[in-house]
């Protein structure tokens, strides 16, 4: 048995970055991995420009009377140069005319005549947005590996970089196994239930940005379980089992592994719930063995499978946003030897509260969760108000 931290640095250190790449239209590259430099075909601003609306005018004529020559709407050339004691009226984002170097902002003015102004406020102040002074030509906009957002969306988008360059999705095979399952759309009968951990896992994947195949639900049985599994290695960079890794007698997945040559690198992890989690890699592909109960299995994916995605496509590993906040109330466990992932909420007043959880079948306890705390091994209660970090989930 590894720690989480062990079992993490092992993952990561088995993937193997995709190479492919691909251009995807503007709006479908959110969350995508950026495969080429974004670079700037134009100066930022492409002119001088106001931030205000206003009277462009020479700054050494701020105290005296104006006289309004012109009036500059956005998206339009100025036809007149500011000469001693003129001033052009602008609106924020217009070309500054010839001849002015600054913009007094109009509730800094007073009209006292038909196309005549003064300056009512203390200083002036320039209110101009000097050509390049964002971005210059050739200067690098956005970075290889960055995850694409919608502040990235509005960068391109400025710069008319309309088919960015982005590392092609990973392809993640998703194989639930258990006799006991049917799919959603069936009542279940006798002793079954329904496959709520594949569709989980499918979603997961998705807001992973990855690309997830569904194989769906796999015999008990040796045979059933060699042939799904080596079918999954033939066209997926990732494949995910849950269930049937743990020591019960129809758990075939740990021995199906070794005979189909896959390495297993680590077969338990000391933490609850997850323990029986198992990682092993062939070709250069990884497969991860998930515990079959919801809970375990959600959580899992978001702590290993999550990063190992996000590398793959080139991604920089990014830590979660952690919040540092209060216990609502003493939390007590009684098992302490192994690390204790809890699923809490965040109540009103930002206090820290571990939703009702009875066990890592309990997935309806997820709707309730946002996020959860790790309590190291031999801990066996946090008090009220104690600190602690709560991960996102």
């Amino acid at each position: 048995m590894i720690t989480l931290n062990q079992a993490i640095d092992i993952i990561q250190s088995k993937v193997n970055p995709i190479k492919e790449t691909e251009q995807v239209n503007l709006w479908d590259s959110i969350g995508r991995v950026l495969a080429s430099d974004v670079v700037s075909d134009m100066n930022m601003p492409p002119f001088n420009k106001t931030a205000v609306d206003g009277y462009a005018c020479r700054m050494e004529d701020a105290s005296n009377e104006l006289e309004v020559i012109e009036t500059i709407p956005a998206g339009s050339v100025p036809k007149k140069t500011i000469e001693s004691g003129q001033c052009s009226k602008i609106m924020t984002g217009a070309m500054i005319p010839q001849g002015a170097n600054c913009v007094l902002m109009v509730e800094d003015t007073k009209e006292i005549a038909s196309n005549r102004i003064v300056f009512t406020g203390n200083q002036p102040k320039s209110n101009i947005c000097i050509l390049g002074e964002d971005m210059r030509t050739g200067d690098v906009a956005i970075l290889k590996g960055a995850t694409l957002s919608p502040q990235h969306i509005a960068i391109m988008a400025a710069l008319g970089c309309t088919q960015p360059v982005v590392t092609k999705k990973p392809s993640v095979a998703v194989l639930i196994t258990g006799d006991e399952l049917v799919e959603p759309q069936q009542k279940p009968s006798g002793g079954q239930i329904r496959n709520s951990n594949g569709h989980q896992l499918v979603g997961q994947i998705l807001k992973a940005n990855a690309k997830p195949n569904y194989i769906g639900i796999v015999k008990d049985t040796e045979e059933a379980t060699y042939q799904a599994i080596s079918s999954a290695l033939k066209d997926n960079d990732i494949i995910i089992l849950t269930g049937g890794v743990s020591m019960g007698d129809y758990d075939y997945v740990p021995s199906v592994m070794k005979k189909i040559g896959i390495k297993i690198l680590f077969d338990s992890i000391s933490i609850q719930p997850g323990k029986p989690t198992k990682f092993g890699v062939k070709d250069g592909k990884l497969i991860f063995g998930l515990p079959g109960n919801p809970v375990s299995s959600y959580m899992q994916f978001e702590i290993l499978v999550k990063p190992a995605i996000q590398k793959m496509m080139g991604g920089a590993l990014k830590s979660n946003m952690i919040a540092r906040l209060p216990l609502a109330k003493t939390y007590k466990r009684n098992k302490t030897e192994r690390l204790g992932l809890i699923p809490v909420s965040i109540s009103n007043e930002n206090k820290v509260i571990a939703v009702d959880f009875h066990g890592s079948a309990h997935i309806f306890a997820l709707a309730k969760t946002d996020g959860y705390i790790m309590i190291p091994m031999g801990e066996p209660e946090i008090k009220e108000g104690e600190l602690v970090d709560v991960r996102p989930l």
